[in-house]
């Protein structure tokens, strides 16, 4: 190798080495740890264990773990397939605006800058029953209103219904993508005798399939990972929030119907301090994620033909 190529090589390095750094210390080691201690006994207080596969096959025979999977996965075929329909919608709604699109633009995006927890607490008290402005609403065109967030049935809508009201950061990047639509194909179906839905679903969907994929795949770890809305709608409508205590007793609220994985994952580890079991979990839900991640991706290329 000549002087010239090393000199290359350790430029090269020299501007990478900080990403790398981060990488290692931010993702790399966190991981290996996580790993580790996934095989181990651990509290912080004491030194760690090893116990093998034990934290693994306790999962099996754990009923609360059983109830936040189905409580995801509840949340991921249904929070991820309306979001993206909506923001869609959406998106389609403001290029078809002739006046007023800009307004409407920045009415639909301001509730995507509100910050997860303060939009929870109006959302649960905006349907709060008896008190709630939604129910009264709904009194006065002759509709009872059901509990929300106090309900085991529509606890999980009403986490949907937060998460549509959410929408703009979506909407936005579907927005450009049905802009960036070159105008040519839909003047040549209209040419052809094409109505709007033959344009949209022969010439806007496949156009958008990328980022179509992408929200898919980002929905999917956004809500594998879904814990801030769940646990302050849960202790909000229990009426027992705790402020600075780390673990609300109410998670979960109620009856468990917003119980998800990541909860129990916090629970278990900050409650009752089991960080070789949280770390197991941890590192299951890194794994479910990465493979829905490679499955989504194939079958995108699977429908686009491309090679794999």
């Amino acid at each position: 190798m000549t002087g010239t190529s090393l000199r290359r090589g350790a430029t090269t390095f020299t501007f990478v080495a900080p990403a790398l750094l981060g990488i290692a210390l931010f993702f790399v080691y966190p991981l290996i740890s996580a790993i580790y201690f996934s095989f181990t006994q651990f509290d912080l207080l004491s030194v760690p264990r090893w116990v093998g596969l034990e934290n693994y096959r306790r999962m099996g025979g754990d009923p609360f773990l059983l109830q936040a999977v189905r409580n995801t996965l509840w949340m991921v075929v249904v929070f991820v397939p309306i979001r993206i329909l909506g923001a869609i919608g959406l998106s389609m709604l403001l290029v078809q605006l002739k006046k007023g699109a800009g307004f409407f633009r920045t009415i639909f995006y301001l509730p995507a800058l509100v910050p997860p927890v303060a939009a929870t607490i109006a959302f649960v008290y905006l349907l709060k029953p008896g008190t709630g402005p939604v129910n009264h609403v709904l009194e006065m065109v002759g509709i009872d209103g059901p509990l929300w967030f106090n309900s085991p049935a529509w606890a999980k809508p009403s986490l949907v219904l937060l998460g549509l009201w959410g929408i703009g950061d979506l909407m936005i990047i579907f927005l450009a993508a049905v802009l960036g639509v070159p105008e040519s194909l839909y003047e040549a179906a209209s040419l052809d005798g094409a109505n709007a839905w033959h344009k949209f679903r022969s010439i806007t969907l496949p156009t958008i399939r990328p980022v179509i994929l992408f929200a898919a795949v980002t929905g999917v770890i956004y809500t594998l990972q879904y814990f801030d809305q769940a646990a302050v709608a849960g202790s909000i409508a229990s009426g027992q929030a705790t402020v600075g205590a780390g673990i609300s007793q109410s998670f979960g609220y109620p009856e468990g119907s917003t119980f998800t994985y990541p909860l129990w994952l916090y629970t278990v580890g900050f409650r009752y301090s089991a960080l070789g079991y949280a770390n197991a979990l941890a590192i299951v839900l890194f794994l479910v994620a990465l493979s829905v991640t490679v499955i989504l991706l194939r079958r995108a290329r699977a429908f686009s033909g491309e090679e794999s």
